[in-house]
């Protein structure tokens, strides 16, 4: 059975973000006066999912390299790290270091239930690693290839792993050529417990329901859409049965493809396509 191999700290697993810095990413997730950029959506997502995981890997003596972690962005003349601070030029970084090096915790404020059926205020502290950044053009077949050279290394170096996953997130189609080539090469690569996975988020501000793990073409608005669902893995079926237990419509040929995202399909999109089989 592919994507069964353990991930431990002797035989880790690897996540790549694809995180799309284009000018458009500036534009408002949806209606309202209080709308956020994509943008920030999307970097306060990852943000949230790397304390998560960190939290997830944690044990007494400290947070266990069962990850290697890298975001990447990638806009205006530009494919590479987007992580800040301590960590910034870094791409795979393992997750203690990740954890331990965030560029700087603020402060926010996030209503909890007070016991009594309302909400209150409180202040809670939210670790930074990237920030957002929008600017120029969307080099996506650029961004892939990329990805590329980092996964070779990986799967040289862990051949008997779980293989690695990479998540792109976008909100528009690549200006750097069609990306279909870069993204068949990328998800050419496996170890011997299965092939590179690649899923693919399109973030949108038009409203409208999002298409979430769809298992065919049929539906999908436009040329863009089905491009992004063809470059998209199958989900494997450990991602499939939690995608099921979290409420979605899934089949065998389900794949991990998220269009016209809100922000709860990001949050749902970046549980799903890291969830890791045993820890060990």
């Amino acid at each position: 059975m592919p994507y069964t191999a353990e991930i431990s700290r002797t035989n880790p697993g690897c996540f790549i973000f694809l995180v799309d810095q284009s000018a458009s990413m500036s534009d408002p997730m949806g209606a309202g006066e209080v709308a956020q950029q994509r943008a920030e959506v999307v970097s306060d997502a990852i943000n949230r999912l790397l304390t998560e995981l960190s939290v997830k890997c944690a044990k007494e003596e400290g947070v266990r390299d069962y990850f290697h972690v890298a975001v990447i962005g990638y806009g205006h003349n530009h494919v590479g790290s987007a992580f800040q601070g301590a960590l910034a030029g870094r791409d795979l970084v393992p997750l203690s270091e990740v954890a331990n090096n965030p560029a700087r915790v603020e402060s926010r404020t996030k209503k909890v239930p007070d016991g009594a059926g309302g909400l209150v205020e409180t202040s809670v502290q939210f670790p930074v690693w990237m920030d957002p950044v929008t600017n120029g053009g969307t080099p996506m077949t650029r961004a892939l290839g990329y990805a590329d050279s980092l996964v070779a290394n990986w799967v040289e170096a862990h051949p008997s792993g779980f293989p690695p996953i990479v998540l792109n997130l976008t909100d528009g189609e690549s200006t750097d050529g069609d990306p279909t080539s870069a993204a068949i090469a990328l998800a050419s690569y496996a170890t011997a417990d299965g092939a590179v996975l690649l899923f693919n988020l399109h973030v949108s501000g038009s409203g409208g329901t999002p298409v979430t793990f769809p298992d065919s073409e049929e539906g999908l608005p436009d040329t863009y859409a089905r491009l992004l669902f063809l470059m998209s893995s199958v989900l494997p079926s450990h991602m499939r049965s939690y995608a099921a237990s979290q409420g979605h419509r899934v089949s065998e040929t389900t794949r991990g493809f998220v269009y016209n995202a809100d922000i709860t399909s990001i949050v749902e999109f970046l549980d799903i396509g890291t969830r890791a089989t045993e820890l060990r």
